[in-house]
């Protein structure tokens, strides 16, 4: 039996997520992208197959000092700050087959923090 490796394992993830979550102009899908030098969040709606907010580590100042994790956080507060603009209240989380920990959870948690719910 041949062994899965990290990529394969978390695509595998991602497409049983996949399966189950859908998001709605109401409802939006949050997906969580990482990559090593930062992370990518998006709030999209799968109904009319476009993106509403979105908000990544470019966004983050210059000047901000801090972990990979603090930057996650930031990205987390940048898009619940933007989501609220646009009149989103409630969202579906997609972690996008990474497990939930670390950066995807300090994102996940900033995002609580900003006003939305998940």
């Amino acid at each position: 039996m041949a062994t899965l490796t990290v990529r394969k394992a978390r695509e595998r993830r991602h497409k049983r997520v996949r399966g189950k979550v859908s998001g709605t102009s109401e409802r939006p899908r949050l997906v969580v992208t990482r990559s090593n030098r930062g992370i990518v969040a998006q709030l999209v709606d799968d109904t009319q197959g476009r993106t509403l907010v979105s908000a990544n580590w470019l966004l983050v100042k210059k000047t901000f000092k801090g972990n990979k994790t603090e930057q996650a956080a930031e990205v987390g507060r940048i898009l619940a700050r933007e989501a609220r603009k646009e009149g989103v209240e409630s969202i579906v989380f997609d972690r996008g087959g990474y497990l939930y920990h670390g950066r995807v959870k300090a994102l996940a948690e900033a995002v609580r923090g900003g006003g939305l719910k998940f």
